[in-house]
């Protein structure tokens, strides 16, 4: 057996020497002892164990792995340890005390497929120990394994991988929804070279590798390791099978071709049951600098594929038949009527949300979406009592953000509610957050950008909005960001723009009244009163009254002059 322990965040190296000597003393050797094997070889962060029997082997992995889950409880999130662990049978070659050959070389190879956490076996382990070892095996397929000249199937043993590695690294203490789903994971491939230039190579490994860590970062869905879907490098895509081996639902695969000082991209999401397209993007780009450009095409189809994903998700979940009292379910169906922003819609996702809650009390996911769901309700004015929504919406975000720091979504719902309640530097700070733990969430940057026009930062609110809306261009949310674009414009005295931002907004959702009060004022600035009457009417149905808006101004603006400004293009289109 070997298995690779492997320090999840950088420290000092003394401390991570003396962590890993007293797993080793306390854990790993007591273990080992315990199912009849011994350490052959101990290196830096890499250990080998040789085992008599591969069921005792199996079941030995499984009780380190499990101890390792109960020593990371106890430590701090840089101290914890992640483990890796890789298992074959095989014969072996013993020179000089130490293992050699093909069997301990498959071990290394399965284990370097392993997700930190997880525990991989060949093909050989599984056909001497399944039904015999009270365990789940997951086929993970052939795996074409360096310097093996036979493709090698591998499993993985099921256990939760999130135990010590990522949920557990960000000090996340959600409980069985933090598992990783492969129901639900996404795969991306490795992108083809199409350039013609071998030395490419490193361009289109590159975006494939940021786009993984991107995706991962905001954390909606699982996402497939990167050592498993590049061994699919090069290969004839068959993007059903490859979902069937990985067990994703979803597949991303991609192009690069560069030419001259031009390089296009290419990207297209699948479900790999279906084959159905959910999105394909086209990314043509100039050749200035090189990593710039990276970051830019890898951040806009992270961008791109969120919002296609998730909508596709709930819209999955909302057409079946509820058939289980699942916390996931409850969630998603939860957020499919909260896309639909209407009162009754707010009401029963505050249900599914509860629900969710009700099953498993500290999931994160469910925890930020009902503090989102709380703060619309009572700055729409669909709550009865407005205050108490925004307190209890205040102590939801902050929960789910000490639930796990690491979740980008428990961030942008702290600052939705600190910027609701007057907290104007908390709202900017969260925003930050969620931007800098997830570079692609472009609802995070449009109410950055908001935040900065409260602030009488105009210029700066453009820019984040529209880098917000450009990472989401289709998001069924563009008619509430659109708000923070034709603000920005009309504050700025560009009233034609704001003008027309505002009617595109008015055209997507006639229920949100916010982009057309910009129609409205922007109007009444550049004295097209006739106009301006006729959009009014269609406003003063969803807004009462000008002290009704100000109020709303009130909460948000930091400056009075900002809110005299906009006030007086409304009251020179006739609103009063």
């Amino acid at each position: 057996m070997f298995a690779g322990y492997r320090r999840l965040q950088p420290g000092d190296e003394a401390g991570e020497f003396s962590g890993l000597s007293l797993f080793r003393t306390d854990v790993v050797e007591p273990q080992v002892l315990k199912f009849g094997g011994r350490v052959v070889r101990w290196t830096g962060d890499q250990i080998f164990l040789e085992f008599q029997s591969v069921v005792d082997a199996v079941r030995c992995a499984a009780a380190l792995s499990e101890a390792a889950s109960q020593l990371n409880e106890a430590l701090l999130p840089d101290r914890r340890i992640a483990l890796r662990i890789g298992i074959n049978m095989d014969d072996i070659i013993i020179v000089d005390g130490d293992l050699l050959g093909d069997g301990v070389n498959i071990a290394a190879r399965v284990e370097a497929l392993a997700e930190p956490g997880g525990i991989y076996i060949s093909g050989a382990v599984y056909e001497r120990v399944a039904g015999k070892v009270d365990l789940e095996f997951v086929d993970l397929g052939p795996h074409n394994l360096k310097n093996i000249n036979r493709p090698i199937r591998v499993y993985r043993i099921d256990t939760d991988v999130d135990k010590t590695s990522g949920a557990a690294a960000a000090g996340s203490r959600s409980s069985a929804t933090a598992k990783f789903d492969y129901d639900r994971a996404i795969a991306v491939l490795p992108f083809a070279n199409f350039s013609g230039d071998p030395e490419q190579e490193f361009f289109a490994d590159g975006i494939t590798e940021d786009i993984i860590s991107m995706l991962a970062g905001w954390r909606a869905f699982p996402v497939i390791a990167r050592n498993s879907t590049f061994t699919y490098k090069d290969q004839t895509v068959d993007v059903k099978k490859i979902g069937q081996e990985l067990r994703a639902r979803y597949v991303l695969e991609g192009s690069v071709r560069k030419s001259g000082h031009r390089v296009r991209v290419t990207a297209q999401l699948i479900r790999a049951d279906t084959n159905h397209h959910i999105m394909a993007e086209r990314y043509d780009r100039d050749l200035t600098d090189l990593f710039e450009l990276q970051d830019e095409i890898v951040t806009t189809i992270a961008g791109a594929i969120e919002p296609e994903l998730l909508k596709f998700e709930r819209e999955r979940v909302a057409e079946r038949p509820q058939h289980s009292e699942d916390a996931y379910e409850f969630y998603q169906r939860g957020m499919w009527h909260h896309y639909r922003h209407t009162k009754p819609d707010n009401i029963v996702a505050h249900d599914y949300f509860r629900r969710a809650l009700a099953i498993d009390p500290d999931y994160p996911q469910a925890i930020a979406a009902l503090a989102i769901a709380g703060c619309n309700a009572a700055y729409l004015g669909w709550a009865e009592d407005p205050e108490r929504n925004y307190g209890e919406s205040f102590e939801l975000a902050l929960r789910a953000v000490n639930l796990d720091a690491r979740y980008p979504n428990g961030r942008f719902a702290l600052g939705l509610v600190c910027m609701w309640t007057r907290l104007s530097n908390q709202a900017i700070s969260a925003f930050q957050e969620a931007i800098k733990l997830n570079p692609s969430f472009a609802a995070a940057y449009v109410l950055l950008g908001q935040m900065y026009l409260y602030c009488g930062r105009p210029a700066d609110a453009i820019e984040l909005a529209e880098r917000g809306i450009r990472l989401s261009s289709s998001d069924p949310r563009l008619f509430i960001w659109l708000p923070a674009l034709a603000g920005a414009h009309y504050q700025l005295g560009h009233y034609e723009e704001a003008v027309e931002i505002g009617r595109k907004g008015w055209a997507l959702n006639r229920n949100w009244p916010a982009c057309l009060r910009y129609v409205v004022a922007g109007l009444g600035q550049l004295g097209r009163i006739k106009d301006a009457q006729a959009a009014l009417s269609d406003l003063k149905t969803l807004d009462p009254s000008l002290a009704f808006v100000e109020d709303i101004l009130t909460r948000l603006y930091t400056a009075r002059a900002g809110i005299d400004h906009f006030l007086d293009g409304l009251r020179k289109a006739g609103f009063d």
